[in-house]
């Protein structure tokens, strides 16, 4: 039976006087079929079973259901609840991740081009809700046919592709395989981003992936972009700090197993007095990888040439080496 159809008339005995918003509902007959008592429809409250009750309503009823308009041209609805709830970033979560069904995400334009995929500053609010806005960093992968890094392989070996269908469909470089390339990097730097995340390393909370995009917390100096360490100049003492920082980041990788596998002073970001490394899809497994060792040697130069360059006294191979040892529980 419907639920605004009834063998009796529910309210003969009740004061009508002192009917609520929630047992209006049910007189209105608002309710959708097998819901729970008080759910509404997003629809003004019009009576479907007696006009009697339409008087009975206070006026500041009539505008709790105004209609909200489409978004408009570089807007979408929020894309929070449209993804599983394992490609949303891990718990607890921060307090500025906006979760609301109402919320609009606003395109404000591009940030950054890379090798493999461009980064877009978004916005995510309640409409009318100041304090429920942010703006995120939200990553692109571009197809292969798109992407500017054919090195790809390296960094994927002994990788697995989560379904045979996909994994034959990327060998045979088809468009289903193209877009399921991009969809694969973008997951692996989600998963990345999420498990360092927790075990301590300084990088970008992972808000949520959807298929070849990746929404995540977009670091900021002085309520602008953080730059890059190749475009900073700090003084000795931050400088001696920032390496630190990135030497026992770079110790936390080691001993679960990773390393970065391309890091530099292009993707680390200088965020005030502390660094943040970013660009994360290729993280190397350093035993599964048979280029592992290489791979990490290659970031220990990396970012001990640009240190050195700077003027401070380090190591490319004592860095190498002890990374190594606390890789193997030293």
């Amino acid at each position: 039976m419907p639920a605004h159809e009834y063998s009796h008339d529910p309210y003969d005995d009740v004061d009508l006087s002192d009917l609520t918003l929630d047992t209006y509902s049910f007189a209105a007959g608002e309710h959708e079929t097998g819901a729970a008592p008080g759910v509404l429809w997003p629809l003004p409250v019009v009576p479907k079973r007696d006009s009697r009750y339409a008087d009975l309503i206070p006026a500041e009823w009539s505008t709790a259901f105004d209609a909200v308009e489409d978004p408009g041209d570089g807007q979408r609805w929020s894309t929070w609840l449209s993804v599983e709830r394992g490609a949303r970033g891990p718990e607890p979560r921060p307090d500025w991740v906006v979760t609301d069904e109402a919320a609009i995400d606003t395109e404000l334009g591009i940030l950054k081009t890379g090798k493999e995929a461009d980064v877009f500053l978004l916005e995510r609010g309640v409409p009318g809700d100041d304090e429920r806005r942010v703006i995120m960093a939200a990553k692109r992968y571009r197809s292969e046919e798109h992407r500017n890094f054919h090195r790809s392989a390296v960094y994927t070996e002994g990788r697995r592709t989560r379904r045979s269908r996909d994994a034959r469909a990327i060998a045979k470089k088809t468009a289903h395989g193209r877009s399921v390339a991009a969809g694969e990097w973008a997951y692996a730097e989600f998963a990345a981003l999420s498990k360092l995340r927790a075990a301590g390393v300084p990088v970008p909370y992972p808000v949520q992936i959807d298929g070849s995009e990746l929404l995540m917390e977009l670091i900021t100096v002085d309520g602008a972009a953080a730059p890059r360490l190749a475009q900073v100049r700090p003084d000795g003492e931050l400088l001696a700090s920032y390496f630190d920082q990135l030497r026992e980041a770079m110790g936390v990788l080691a001993r679960a197993g990773w390393a970065h596998g391309d890091l530099s002073a292009y993707n680390i970001l200088a965020a005030g007095e502390r660094v943040v490394i970013i660009d994360l899809p290729q993280l190397i497994d350093i035993v599964g990888n048979p280029q592992g060792m290489e791979l990490l040697m290659r970031d220990c130069h990396n970012v001990c040439s640009w240190f050195s360059n700077k003027g401070l006294d380090v190591d490319e191979h004592e860095l190498f080496g002890d990374l190594v040892a606390q890789s193997f529980g030293a």
